[in-house]
C-alpha cells in the first residue's frame, strides 16, 4: 500500500505532518486544493484515505521511529499532541511558553531522552506563532525552550529549513518562499550549549549556525567521561558528566564511562562503586563502563616502542632536581642513553627491582619548549603498591598524560571533554598522539565549575574525611553529589544549573544561592507541610474556650497541590507555641492560630526566669487579614514526635582561596543541631522525603521515627534567600 498523495487547505498547511514525512523519508505529492475547514487527508494508492492531524501523524510517526519505543512513550507524546494547540491561543501563549521553559529544565527532549513526534509538535506550533516566538526566543526570557528550540534547528537543519521556507514563508500559496521567514533565520545565528542567541553578521554577511563540536558529524560523535576512583562524585565532576551527556544527545553519539585508574595509591572499588552510583544519579546514560588498566599491556607495549624509537627513555634522576631541570629547561643526564640502556632499565622497572623504583620512563619531546608541559614529561613510574583490580601483577602504571590520549584514540573517542585547568597540556596530549601514531582526538576545553566557600580538591576533601571533620564523603556539608542530595538538592535542579551555564571557556566562581534558588522552584510546589515547635523554651496557651475533648480534622498536606495528601490535625484546649511568638504577643491581642482561626490573648503569666504562659480565647469567627501574628502551634499531647533539626554552614571562612592553605580558613562551627517537637504524622516520614514546615523552612528527612525516645533527624535545605548556613 502505497502513500500517494497528503491534500490540505494553502492556508493551513500541516507542518507536523510534512515534517515527519520528510524525516522519514516518505515522497508526498501535495495538493493544496482543500477548503479551510476541512481536514488534512492522507490518500493511499488502494483507495484508503486518513483523515486529520492525528491520524497521520499516528500512521507516518512509526515509519520514522518519532513514535516512542512503547506503549508508554507514545500515549506521552498523546498527551503533548493535546496540548500543543494552547500556543496558538493568543491569551494563554505566554503561560504555555512558561510551562514550556520549566519542563525542559532538565531535559533535552519532550519525550523519555530522544527526539519523537511530540518535539515536532511543539516545534511547529511556536514557528506557527512567528513574530511573536521570534521575538521571545531573541529576548532570551525562556532560555531552556530557546535551547530546545534551537538544537533541533541545527540538528535536522536539511529537513526543518525545507519544509519551513516552502510552507511557512508565504502562507497559504503553497509555493516556496520568496522573503525570509522569522522562523527560518535561527540556523542563520549563533548558539552556545546554553541556548543563548547572538548574530553573528550586522552588515548583510549571512552567518551560518556555529557548531560547537570541532568538525562533529550527527550520529557519528563519541565522548568519554573518565572519572579517577579516588574519591566520590563532587558538583565540578558533574559538569563534566552532564555536559559530555548534553553533546552525545545532541549529535546522536555515544557516551561512554572510563575509570582512569592508574594510580593505585589512591584508587579504591569503594570509590569505584560509588562513583557508579552517582552518575546513575545524575541520570548520565552511557553505552558501557570500560577502565584504563583494561589497557595497560597495550600501554606497556606502546612505551616500548617509543622507547625503542627513541622517543622515550629511562630517566633516574631523583624527583626533585628533575622537577627543577624541567623548570629550568635542563636536559637530563639520561636523555642521550643509548637504546640498549633504556631498555635494560625497562625491564628493571617492570620486574620492580630496587634500580627500577629509583626509574621513571619519560617521553622525548622538547627541553626548550616554552610549554613546560612539553619538557619531556613523565609517562611511566615504579609502584609496588597492588591494584584495586588487579592486585600486584604490576610494579609499574602509566601517568595520566600517556595514558589518557592513547586509550582516547583506541576507544574511538572522537571528543575529549577537559576542563579548561588542562589547557597548557592540550599540547601535550597531541603530541603524544602523534609520536605514537594514533588518530587525534579533538579537545573540547570548558570552564572548570568553582563554588563560593568551597574546596573541590579531592585530596582536600580526603583530608576532612581522614580527619573526621565530616562524617564520610556523603556529609551534607560536602560539596559531593552524594552530600547535598542528602542534604535536600533534588537532581533536576542540579541538572538545570549546571545546564544553564553550558560550555563557556570562561571561569566561574558561582553561588551557592542560585542553585538552591533553583531547588526552592521544584520543591516548593510540591512538598507536604508540616508544623514544629523548638522544644527549648516551648510556650503553653490555654484556651479557655477550647474543646473539652481532643478532636481530629483532615486537611491538606498542601493546599495547592492535592498529590501530598491528606494529614490528621489534633485540635486541643492547651497548645503549644514557640517562645519568639509568645514573647512577641501583647495582652488583648488578637492572633490567627495556623489551620485553626483567630484567638485573643488575655493574659501572660513570665516567671523569675523570663518563661512564659499564655491564656486566651477562641475568636472562630475573626478575619486573619486583622491579624498581625500569624503562629504555628501544636497541641499538647503525648504522642508528639522528638525532632533534631540540623542546619549546616561553610566548611571554610573564605569566599574563594588566593593561594592560601585551606587549613587556615577552617570554619570552626559548620552544624548546629536543635530540638523539637513535630505533629504527629511526621512519624510516617521515610529517609530522603522533603517537607516544609511551616515557617521555619525546607528540611529532608534524613533518620525517620523509630521509637519515642529516638527523633526524627530533618536537614535544613537552604532556600536561596539566606546565607546559606547558620549564625
Amino acid at each position: 500500500m502505497e502513500v500517494k498523495v497528503l491534500s490540505f487547505a494553502a492556508e493551513n498547511p500541516p507542518l507536523p505532518v510534512l515534517l515527519v514525512a520528510k524525516l522519514a523519508g516518505i515522497s508526498l505529492s501535495n495538493d493544496n486544493s482543500l477548503l479551510a475547514d476541512c481536514p488534512h487527508l492522507l490518500h493511499f494508492s488502494n483507495g484508503l484515505k486518513l483523515h486529520g492531524n492525528f491520524a497521520l501523524l499516528r500512521y507516518i510517526g512509526p515509519i520514522a521511529n518519532l513514535y516512542g519505543e512503547n506503549a508508554i512513550q507514545a500515549a506521552q507524546i498523546d498527551e503533548w499532541y493535546e496540548c500543543a494547540p494552547v500556543l496558538s491561543q493568543g491569551s494563554a501563549f505566554e503561560n504555555a511558553c512558561k510551562y514550556l521553559d520549566d519542563y525542559l529544565g532538565s531535559r533535552s527532549f519532550f519525550v523519555d531522552h530522544s527526539f519523537s513526534i511530540a518535539d515536532i509538535l511543539i516545534w511547529s506550533s511556536l514557528l506557527e506563532t512567528r513574530q511573536r516566538w521570534e521575538s521571545l526566543r531573541k529576548s532570551k526570557k525562556y532560555r531552556n525552550l530557546s535551547r530546545w528550540f534551537n538544537s533541533l534547528l541545527a540538528e535536522y537543519s536539511g529537513a526543518l529549513n525545507e519544509v519551513t521556507a516552502t510552507f511557512v514563508g508565504k502562507r497559504g500559496l503553497g509555493k516556496p518562499a520568496t522573503t525570509k521567514s522569522k522562523g527560518t533565520q535561527a540556523n542563520q545565528e549563533s548558539m552556545s550549549v546554553n541556548g543563548d542567541v547572538s548574530e553573528k553578521g550586522k552588515t548583510g554577511s549571512r552567518p551560518t549556525f556555529e557548531v560547537d563540536l570541532p568538525e562533529a558529524e550527527v550520529g557519528k560523535v563519541r565522548l568519554r567521561f573518565a572519572p579517577e576512583p579516588s574519591g566520590f562524585l563532587h558538583i565540578g565532576h558533574s559538569k563534566a558528566a552532564l555536559l559530555n551527556q548534553y553533546f552525545a544527545q545532541r549529535y546522536q553519539g555515544q557516551l561512554i564511562v572510563r575509570f582512569d585508574d592508574t594510580n593505585p595509591a589512591k584508587e579504591s572499588n569503594e570509590f569505584v562503586d560509588n562513583l557508579l552510583k552517582d552518575i546513575e544519579t545524575l541520570g548520565i546514560k552511557h553505552e558501557t563502563v570500560t577502565y584504563t588498566s583494561d589497557y595497560f599491556p597495550q600501554l606497556m607495549e606502546m612505551a616500548e616502542n617509543l622507547i625503542r624509537q627513541g622517543k622515550a627513555y629511562v630517566d633516574d634522576t631523583p624527583r626533585e632536581e628533575m622537577q627543577k631541570e624541567r623548570m629550568d629547561g635542563i636536559e637530563s643526564k639520561c636523555r642521550n642513553n643509548s637504546v640498549e640502556e633504556n631498555l635494560k632499565l625497562w625491564k628493571e622497572m617492570i620486574a620492580g627491582s630496587d634500580r627500577g623504583l629509583q626509574c621513571c620512563v619519560r617521553g622525548k619531546l622538547d627541553m626548550q619548549d616554552p610549554n613546560k608541559s612539553l619538557r619531556d614529561p613523565v609517562y611511566y613510574r615504579c609502584n609496588p603498591m597492588p591494584h584495586h583490580r588487579i592486585g600486584s601483577k604490576y610494579k609499574i602504571y602509566p601517568t595520566y598524560d600517556f595514558a589518557c590520549p592513547f586509550v582516547d584514540s583506541i576507544e574511538g573517542i572522537t571528543h575529549a571533554l577537559r576542563s579548561s585547568e588542562y589547557h597548557d597540556r592540550n599540547a601535550q596530549y597531541h603530541r603524544v598522539q602523534e609520536d605514537m601514531g594514533l588518530r587525534k582526538v579533538h579537545i573540547y576545553e570548558f570552564s572548570r565549575l568553582n563554588m563560593v566557600y568551597t574546596v573541590l580538591s579531592k585530596r582536600k576533601l580526603l583530608w576532612f574525611v581522614q580527619n573526621q571533620k565530616v562524617n564520610g564523603w556523603d556529609d551534607p556539608r560536602f560539596p559531593t553529589v552524594q552530600g547535598i542530595v542528602r542534604r535536600g538538592l533534588k537532581v533536576e535542579a542540579l541538572i538545570q544549573f549546571i545546564l544553564e551555564q553550558g560550555a563557556s571557556k570562561n571561569l566561574n566562581l558561582m553561588e551557592w544561592d542560585k542553585l538552591w534558588t533553583i531547588n526552592k522552584k521544584i520543591i516548593d510546589p510540591v512538598c507536604p507541610r508540616h508544623t514544629a515547635v523548638i522544644e527549648e523554651r516551648r510556650v503553653l496557651l490555654t484556651l479557655t474556650n477550647g474543646p473539652e475533648k481532643p478532636f481530629v480534622r483532615i486537611i491538606p498536606r498542601h493546599k495547592k497541590y492535592e498529590g501530598a495528601g491528606a494529614k490528621a490535625t489534633t485540635y486541643t484546649r492547651t497548645i503549644w507555641l514557640d517562645f519568639v511568638d509568645a514573647e512577641s504577643i501583647k495582652v488583648d491581642e488578637e492572633v490567627t492560630l495556623m489551620d485553626w482561626g483567630n484567638a485573643i490573648v488575655k493574659g501572660i503569666e513570665k516567671d523569675e526566669d523570663g518563661n512564659l504562659k499564655l491564656i486566651g480565647v477562641l475568636n472562630l469567627e475573626g478575619s486573619f487579614k486583622t491579624t498581625k501574628l500569624k503562629l504555628t502551634w501544636l497541641p499538647q499531647i503525648d504522642e508528639l514526635p522528638k525532632l533534631s533539626l540540623m542546619e549546616f554552614n561553610y566548611l571554610i571562612t573564605k569566599k574563594k582561596l588566593e593561594g592560601e592553605d585551606f587549613l587556615d580558613v577552617l570554619n570552626a562551627c559548620t552544624e548546629k543541631q536543635t530540638a523539637a517537637l513535630g505533629d504527629c504524622n511526621m512519624r510516617n516520614l521515610k529517609r530522603g522525603d522533603i517537607l516544609q514546615l511551616e515557617r521555619k523552612g525546607y528540611f529532608r528527612c534524613d533518620a525517620p521515627y523509630i521509637r519515642p525516645s529516638k527523633p526524627i533527624v530533618l536537614f535544613a535545605i537552604p532556600d536561596g534567600r539566606q546565607h546559606t548556613g547558620f549564625n
